[in-house]
């Protein structure tokens, strides 16, 4: 059981080391400033009003599109969120421009609309600005001048605009999730993806804390020849299954952690943003995944001789869990697609996928059993051509070995 010493030791040692102490705390602080700070920014209102300038060719728009844009948009103190400048009274639209160019560089106006004369056959409103970017201004101008445009033209077929403004008022939509038994669960977007994208953040911190201190640890110890002092106590295996069990406390410590601070605050909060009932499911898919990668990480990086090399394969590796989170918005949408299906039978790529596609639509019973097995033959082969890498790269230095070597080394009895 000599294993269980080298774990105990690799854990006890990276527990108290300042990095692990430091990422604990960094690394919620990191995901919440990602996850809330987009939002909060897209949200944030303005705290100024912005005037914005306006070449109306038709006559007919300024002062309704003024009015609309005061009574449905203002400040939190009350003031108009954006305020009009007519550019009209300057002549043609070609002094307007010149005069709204100038008004731009000085500051005056954030930008100007034109509104061309055909504007009601299907006519396109342009906009000048130096920052095009800001997608809410334009988002909201464009809504409006839309809606008068609309109102306008129901006029002039006799319509009434306010009433068919009323009949076409929007309609809310409640999702319930039925499952095949009939049992009904009123289901929202996000909780349905946090029930998915949890679960992969996590597999994916804990593959990279531990794979990454795996490759150091190992880099650090052939570098001081303390390896062959190790060996000279333990086999290569225990050596390499302490290592991986060590390790992979640690991360699992750090991802226990930080899911007691996110049911902590979610239980304060009164949020619900995950859903417990696939718990178990999920679990068995993230810890066979997890052994698969810990196998990858030790394959590929007991080779390595130098911390550019354990950077490297890092990022390489890192890759394999990156491409399913890029994925996740499609495969939500359609997780009973064939290309889905077939992607999940994939063993780098099973955890992630199932994981994201069992809360949305529970797969058929045989297609999870068939890709959990998968899974765990695909562990097991990881483990062991790892083991048999490990046994000979730690004693390798100098020059990497070519894919012939290592495939020779796996090879060998």
């Amino acid at each position: 059981m000599k294993f269980l010493e080298v774990a105990k030791w690799e854990f006890l040692e990276k527990v108290k080391s300042k990095a692990f102490i430091i990422s604990l705390v960094l690394m919620p602080i990191i995901m919440v400033g990602f996850g809330v700070l987009p939002g909060l920014l897209a949200s944030k209102p303005d705290d100024t009003s912005i005037v914005v300038g306006l070449y109306d060719e038709t006559g007919k728009y300024v002062a309704g599109l003024g009015k609309r844009l005061e009574e449905k948009y203002r400040l939190p103190d009350g003031r108009p969120n954006y305020v009009l400048r007519d550019l009209t009274s300057e002549g043609d639209f070609t002094k307007a421009r010149n005069v709204g160019i100038e008004l731009m560089a000085r500051g005056a106006i954030e930008g100007f609309f034109y509104i061309p004369r055909d504007v009601t056959e299907g006519g396109v409103v342009e906009y000048r600005a130096e920052n095009v970017g800001n997608i809410r201004l334009v988002e909201r101008f464009s809504r409006t001048i839309e809606e008068i445009i609309v109102e306008q033209r129901l006029a002039a077929e006799g319509l009434d605009a306010t009433r068919v403004r009323k009949l076409m008022a929007d309609v809310k939509t409640r999702s319930i999730k039925t499952s095949k038994k009939g049992e009904e669960k009123e289901s929202g977007f996000l909780e349905t993806f946090f029930s998915a994208y949890v679960v992969i953040m996590m597999l994916l911190f804990l593959v990279l804390t531990s794979g990454q201190l795996l490759i150091r640890s190992v880099v650090e110890e052939k570098s001081n020849r303390v390896i062959e002092v190790l060996l000279s106590s333990c086999s290569a295996r225990d050596l390499m299954m302490g290592k991986i069990l060590g390790l992979s406390g640690l991360g699992i410590l750090q991802v226990f952690l930080w899911a007691a601070i996110g049911l902590g605050f979610a239980w304060k909060t009164g949020t619900n943003l995950f859903g417990v009932e696939n718990l178990l499911l999920s679990l068995v898919y993230f810890v066979f995944g997890y052994l698969l990668y810990a196998g990858i990480f030790v394959a590929a990086g007991s080779p390595v001789t130098t911390e550019q090399e354990a950077q490297q394969i890092t990022s390489y590796v890192s890759l394999l869990l990156v491409f399913p989170i890029v994925l996740a918005m499609p495969v939500m949408q359609n997780p009973d697609s064939l290309l889905v299906k077939i992607l999940s039978f994939v063993p780098v790529l099973t955890p992630a996928f199932m994981v994201m596609r069992i809360p949305i639509q529970m797969p058929p019973t045989w297609e999870i059993l068939a890709t959990i097995a998968a899974l765990i033959v695909s562990s097991i082969a990881m483990m062991w051509v790892a083991g048999k890498i490990f046994r000979v790269a730690i004693l390798v230095y100098g020059k990497r070995p070519t894919l012939a070597e290592l495939w020779r080394w796996v090879r060998a009895a």
